[in-house]
């Protein structure tokens, strides 16, 4: 009785710890010790909650005739209610490096299985490749 006893508490405990675990950073699947945008993703999400509430459904991006990259990136809410979130574009160089041209977190409603296309222009020609963020509303 008292291996018994034991064993339900070591089972227990077990899946205690293991569902305390604390996941941070953007999520989705990566190679080791590296972060979604230095694998060069194009549409991140940044924490759970997003993870779970909406997907990118496409991404299209133009070049302007004055050589600033355009992207439009299309955001679907797959839940089943109206949710908020945040969203904002990252404007890369050649080499994946920032440009410094980083978009301010947009606030972006989504109605029930709604799909968005939130549009976005680099400041400069410098951009070669962009990324994505999505997170939920603060």
């Amino acid at each position: 009785m008292k291996s018994f006893l034991m064993s339900v508490v070591l089972i227990a405990a077990t899946g205690l710890a293991a569902g305390c675990s604390k996941q941070s950073g953007a999520l989705m699947p990566q190679p080791a010790g590296l972060t979604p945008e230095q694998t060069n993703a194009k549409f991140v999400l940044m924490d759970p909650g997003a993870q779970y509430s909406v997907t990118s459904t496409g991404l299209m991006e133009t070049r302007l005739p004055d050589g600033r990259l355009q992207v439009a990136c299309q955001v679907l809410n797959r839940e089943n209610r109206r949710i908020q979130v945040q969203i904002q574009c990252v404007f890369k160089d050649a080499q994946g490096f920032s440009t410094g041209d980083e978009t301010p977190w947009d606030n972006l409603i989504l109605t029930e299985n709604a799909t968005e296309t939130v549009k976005f222009t680099s400041l400069n020609n410098q951009a070669a490749s962009y990324t994505v963020r999505v997170r939920q509303a603060r």
